[in-house]
């Protein structure tokens, strides 16, 4: 496509070159209009010796005169004078063929035409016939005169760099999902011989950067047809109108080169969910009248048309419900973060083109990055790849994805940032705190690694835990052991220092959720019991965010109560392990001052004997 758009561009350029010096050739060929002079003056000429030739007619005599006192017969100028009615001007006549002027007996006429065409409309119509052609060209790549017209993106599948299904990786479940689209696109006949009908539109929903555009982009792939592609957000304009004119003008592009797929991300932006027009609530003219022409389009062609709509959000719960009824938007897919099969997987696709190390195990990269999509992956092997680089090294090793996991996880390093040795101790109290509290109870996720270097997050320390799988459900033992692990370095500073500081607000925070959420959401309490609260439950309600208090005033105080007791009787039992064990915390605390990072290995020795039963 853009190699077509600089040709254009090549050839209107040309054209534009060729015209204005095809004009001013023309223009300079031209030989300006004789000036007019009285009788009397021709005749000073006469008697001068300037003429040098004359056309001589009825009415007017037209002389080329030389210049003054030149000797040669070179015209310089032409004048022409009006021959007086009665008066006998044979005398100037015979003056002329006595000075050797060339006498001729008419004058050359110029028709009307041919300064009108040559002069105005010539020019005038290259002139428009080039401004057409860039426009149009202008037109055609989304000018400024193509308000109305599809802002889409158009992925022919003989372009390089073609997306498939061995591209994605991670997220099996949806693409067996989609191999039924590709098999529709492939092989319509066999569809209709059994009067089935393929669904219409099909929703991607999942979470940012979980790989929902690449899905879209490996079916149009795999089924080898043209790919149209635009975000909800372009559809959506300051003008009311335009945004059902690029509907109305996607929706007829992919009609005249069906099959195709029609792929618009973040449907969100222009399907959601209408108002009504109620009092005190603020309608969207122009985004209302978009969604409006979309159900419109996908109401107005057949499935068997060979169109097929892809669509992707991560708030499927605010879009409009005539959006999601059968007969538009047929099936959802729901595209979920991978688990740590998928992300090796991810990882195996993303590494193709870099030289790793022999050392590096993929299997340890995904068990480490638990939660992260298939952009964070992506993100982690360029980031490894750019630390190898920074080391001059020929092959990317384990040490680089390390590194550029932290420094996803954790922010960059502060080496800058110069701490006080008493702020340097209570940080690796705090920190030491939450190790020995997760190395010493049954149901904590295995400590992996323990620092005290200051990061640009603002965390001053950090307490990395890997997960040996990932989790679907969580016990009630295991959350209280998560809540223990976060008041760790809280506790630990109250067992050493005289004071506690402000370094544990976030764990804080955290540990009042989850036990929040254990009383209200899971039924764990004895304030609510079996009943759930939810404290503040949000809900999408014509156009607005409306939220509704679960909980009366009594019961909210009674679980603020209960939330207080179980923090306290967490805060008592990480007491007892810390102080238990508190020579192993000197230990750590030493080592810690001493080399700042405590990998798994060491720490498994200086913590030495099996962890107590709970």
């Amino acid at each position: 496509m853009r190699d077509h758009h600089r040709r254009y561009v090549t050839v209107a350029y040309l054209l534009g070159a060729l015209a204005i010096l095809a004009l001013s050739h023309w223009l300079s060929s031209i030989d300006p209009p004789p000036r007019v002079v009285p009788w009397s003056e021709l005749a000073s000429d006469v008697e001068a010796g300037r003429v040098v030739e004359a056309n001589v007619s009825e009415n007017a005599v037209v002389a080329g005169l030389r210049a003054e006192h030149a000797s040669d017969d070179h015209v310089t100028e032409r004048v022409t004078a009006t021959r007086l009615p009665d008066v006998d001007d044979r005398d100037v006549v015979e003056s002329m063929r006595a000075h050797g002027a060339v006498i001729r007996g008419e004058v050359e006429e110029t028709s009307w035409w041919e300064p009108l065409v040559f002069g105005w409309l010539v020019p005038i119509g290259l002139m428009a016939g080039l401004w057409w052609f860039l426009i149009r060209r202008m037109n055609q790549r989304g000018g400024p005169l193509s308000v109305g017209k599809s802002q889409a993106k158009i992925y022919d599948q003989n372009q390089r760099g073609t997306v498939t299904f061995a591209d994605v990786a991670g997220v099996e479940e949806a693409k067996a999902e989609l191999v039924e689209i590709v098999s529709f696109l492939k092989a319509p006949e066999a569809y209709r011989a059994l009067g089935a009908r393929p669904p219409k539109g099909v929703l991607l929903v999942g979470s940012p950067g979980t790989g929902k555009t690449l899905l879209a982009r490996a079916v149009a792939g795999e089924a080898g047809v043209p790919f149209f592609s635009i975000s909800g957000s372009e559809f959506v304009q300051m003008f009311v109108g335009v945004g059902a004119a690029r509907v109305r003008d996607l929706f007829e592009q992919a009609k005249a080169r069906a099959p195709c797929i029609v792929f618009v991300d973040e449907l969100d932006a222009v399907g959601r969910a209408r108002s009504g027009g109620a009092a005190g609530v603020m309608v969207h003219e122009e985004r209302e009248q978009t969604l409006n022409q979309l159900l419109v389009e996908m109401d107005g062609f057949d499935a068997d048309s060979g169109v097929v709509i892809l669509a992707a959000t991560n708030r499927p719960e605010i879009l409009d419900p005539a959006l999601l009824r059968a007969g538009r938007f047929d099936r959802q897919i729901v595209v979920d973060r991978p688990d740590v099969r998928g992300r090796e997987a991810i990882l195996e696709v993303h590494v193709r083109k870099v030289k790793l190390a022999k050392d590096v195990r993929l299997e340890a990269i995904a068990r480490r990055t638990p939660g992260m999509s298939g952009a964070d992956l992506a993100n982690v092997v360029n980031e490894a790849a750019l630390a190898a680089t920074r080391r001059r090294a020929a092959m990317v090793e384990e040490r680089d994805f390390e590194e550029a996991v932290d420094r996803i996880q954790l922010g960059l390093k502060k080496q800058g940032r110069v701490m006080t040795e008493e702020e340097r101790r209570r940080v690796a109290y705090h920190e030491s705190g939450h190790t020995l509290v997760a190395l010493s109870l049954p149901h904590a996720d295995p400590v992996h690694r323990v620092t005290i270097i200051p990061r640009s997050i603002g965390a001053l320390g950090a307490t990395l835990q890997l997960p040996t799988e990932d989790r679907y459900l969580l016990t009630r033992g295991e959350l209280l052991d998560r809540i223990a692990v976060m008041l760790g370095g809280r506790c630990a500073e109250e067992i050493v220092c005289d004071d506690v500081s402000t370094g544990a607000q976030n764990d804080l925070e955290r540990a009042t959720e989850t036990a929040r959420a254990m009383i209200l959401r899971f039924g764990m309490g004895e304030a609510l019991g079996l009943m759930t609260g939810g404290g503040q439950d949000s809900r999408y309600l014509g156009g607005l965010d409306v939220s509704a208090r679960q909980v009366s005033e009594q019961t909210a105080r009674a679980v603020d109560l209960e939330v207080r007791g179980l923090l306290e009787r967490e805060r008592e039992r990480v007491i007892a392990i810390l102080r238990e064990r508190r020579d192993v915390l000197e230990r750590m605390v030493a080592r810690l001052l001493e080399a700042e990072t405590i990998e798994r290995d060491e720490l498994l020795a200086l913590v030495g004997a099996s962890p107590p039963s709970p």
